[in-house]
């Protein structure tokens, strides 16, 4: 049976590259779909490292670090869009309605999700995940606070309209639903090991002929 890749929506799933997809960008990437609607997708690629640690990148932006946790992680290339800028995924820190200096902010972002984060530019994504791209957490994150759990890529990946189905029809990705704690509490050169156990499956058994749906 052929699968109706049109119809499918993977928000908060991860693409594992097959073998056989060589782009430099995204051979042997595990993507953490952050977004997917009809009219395409936006995802962080968490598993490839660069040279910069959040300590660093702290550095850059003219901020302390005062999380011992993060002194040392890497900083991660997301994808080939907009490598210039910061993309932060993180467990979801919702907005206490109570709060009036929330409120407004809470108000913007309605149109996201029922509840709304603390940060001015996030994304809320189904699965407990959000994805900012505003200061505002590295802020938090700069005072010791901000959420417990955190990746930092610079970039991100994206698809047009019905250009992700494509590569899934050609057998470029697996996908399979997201665990937080493949993002979050696995080493980054073992993520793409993690998640294809996620399948059941060991990277020696793939070749470039044969997909998941």
């Amino acid at each position: 049976m052929t699968a109706d890749f049109a119809s499918i929506n993977l928000t908060h799933h991860f693409l594992i590259a097959m073998p056989g997809l060589e782009d430099e960008a995204f051979a042997k990437s595990v993507v953490y779909v952050c977004e997917h609607s009809e009219r395409g997708a936006l995802g962080l690629v968490i598993n490839k490292p660069s040279d910069l640690s959040m300590e660093g990148l702290f550095e850059k932006v003219d901020l302390p670090l005062h999380r011992e946790d993060l002194m040392h992680a890497p900083v991660l290339h997301g994808g080939p869009v907009h490598t210039e800028r910061g993309f932060v995924l993180h467990d979801a820190m919702l907005a206490d309605p109570s709060d009036d200096e929330c409120a407004l902010e809470a108000e913007a972002l309605r149109h996201v999700s029922d509840k709304a984060s603390i940060y001015a530019s996030t994304l809320s994504i189904p699965g407990g995940l959000e994805m900012t791209t505003s200061k505002d957490v590295l802020e938090a994150l700069s005072m010791g606070a901000g959420p417990k759990r955190v990746l930092i890529s610079l970039g991100y990946s994206a698809w047009g309209e019905g250009q992700l189905e494509s590569e899934l029809a050609e057998n470029s990705w697996l996908t399979v639903s997201a665990d937080a704690a493949v993002i979050f509490d696995t080493p980054v050169d073992q993520r793409y090991d993690r998640a294809m156990r996620l399948l059941g499956l060991e990277p020696w058994m793939l070749s470039s002929e044969v997909g998941h749906s």
